[in-house]
């Protein structure tokens, strides 16, 4: 059975190989999420600690930090977080090379936000449930997790794989609520259906 460490090595490669021209990376739009701009721009206050899962060139951490989170921004691409490093060298954001199914234990309910946006569905289905709860178990009790995928369709080649509203709903399996779910229909060779999700870890 393939690992998921196998099942993500094209990552590194694929930043390795545009390390200098960042325009073939198809995710990397170098701009903020515009789902998570919309999360921020409604929400009066922003404080605590904030995770972005799968952070690649750095510009939703970015974003948190600027709006008042201690932020961490997590990938598994060592030349993903370099190139991070290097366009907002003058952030307080801390970059670490980490693995979602591997988290320090501190990690463990330690984030009061959780940006998750697109990795999930990165990675085979086989992986889904476990990284799902991996995702899930770092939120701090009463914190929030903003989720952002694409919804599955009828194609299903990949990678990506988009979510079904069945793995979707395996959030809610991890001691977490929804406070908000939206259907955000934007055209895209991947799926013109996104999740828009905001969760609440429950006590």
């Amino acid at each position: 059975m393939q690992k998921h460490n196998e099942a993500s090595a094209w990552f590194e490669n694929l930043y390795k190989q545009n390390e200098n021209a960042h325009e073939n990376i198809p995710w990397a739009k170098q701009a903020v999420n515009p789902l998570l701009q919309t999360y921020l721009d409604t929400k009066k206050e922003h404080n605590g600690k904030a995770l972005v899962i799968g952070c690649g060139l750095g510009d939703d951490a970015y974003a948190l930090s600027n709006a008042g989170y201690e932020t961490i921004a997590i990938d598994i691409s060592q030349t993903a977080l370099d190139i991070a490093k290097k366009r907002f060298k003058y952030s307080s954001v801390k970059f670490e090379k980490q693995d979602i199914f591997d988290m320090p234990e501190n990690y463990f309910e330690y984030f009061d936000f959780i940006f998750e946006a697109f990795t999930v569905q990165s990675l085979p289905r086989e992986f889904r449930t476990k990284m799902i709860k991996a995702v899930a178990d770092c939120v701090s009790k009463e914190g929030e997790l903003l989720v952002v995928a694409h919804k599955k369709e009828l194609v299903d080649g990949g990678p990506p794989w988009p979510l079904t509203h069945v793995e979707i709903d395996q959030f809610l399996d991890n001691g977490l609520k929804e406070i908000r779910f939206e259907l955000i229909t934007e055209e895209s060779h991947i799926s013109n259906t996104r999740f828009r999700i905001l969760y609440k870890k429950t006590l």
